[in-house]
């Protein structure tokens, strides 16, 4: 772990007053959310990936026709083409249900707990993590002094030719 712990940055500092069990509470609301929010994302997969299925269907239509099948062409137009997914629903709607009916609330309500809470602040549970864990590591930005960030040698040069 890191025995020189350095403190979160100021905005992910917890607020004075809030315990460890409101902040792991927060974190754990936090997740949450997290997690909706990734239902919320396969919803919109959801939904792109049924619209391009559907919208493939116009050229199955028209290579059945072309190869002498009309009427299979013209059962897939009159049974999937444009069909609802589920009894008076396109996918838009279900994504825009889900919003309304879920996803707002949940996001409103911890919102305005983290709010009353932790005045606002999120990731503190993560922040107070990231300090506990955070080790120096392998330096990921060249130093100043030109030498090479994982060996501390100078960096090689290119000659051209």
């Amino acid at each position: 772990m890191n025995p020189e712990r350095r403190p979160p940055d100021p905005r992910h500092q917890r607020p004075e007053g809030v315990t460890d069990t409101t902040v792991e509470a927060l974190g754990a609301l936090s997740k949450a959310l997290e997690t909706a929010e990734r239902a919320r994302g396969a919803l919109y997969d959801f939904h792109q990936l049924t619209g391009s299925a559907d919208l493939a269907l116009d050229g199955a239509v028209r290579l059945l026709r072309a190869a002498g099948h009309g009427h299979h062409a013209e059962r897939v137009e009159r049974e999937i083409l444009g069909r609802n997914v589920i009894p008076g629903h396109w996918t838009f709607q279900i994504v825009e249900e889900y919003n309304a009916t879920y996803y707002d609330v949940f996001r409103t309500i911890e919102d305005e707990i983290r709010r009353e809470l932790a005045e606002g602040r999120d990731h503190l549970y993560e922040a107070e993590m990231k300090a506990a864990r955070r080790t120096e590591g392998i330096r990921t930005t060249p130093p100043s002094d030109g030498r090479s960030p994982s060996s501390g040698n100078p960096p090689s040069r290119r000659h051209r030719t």
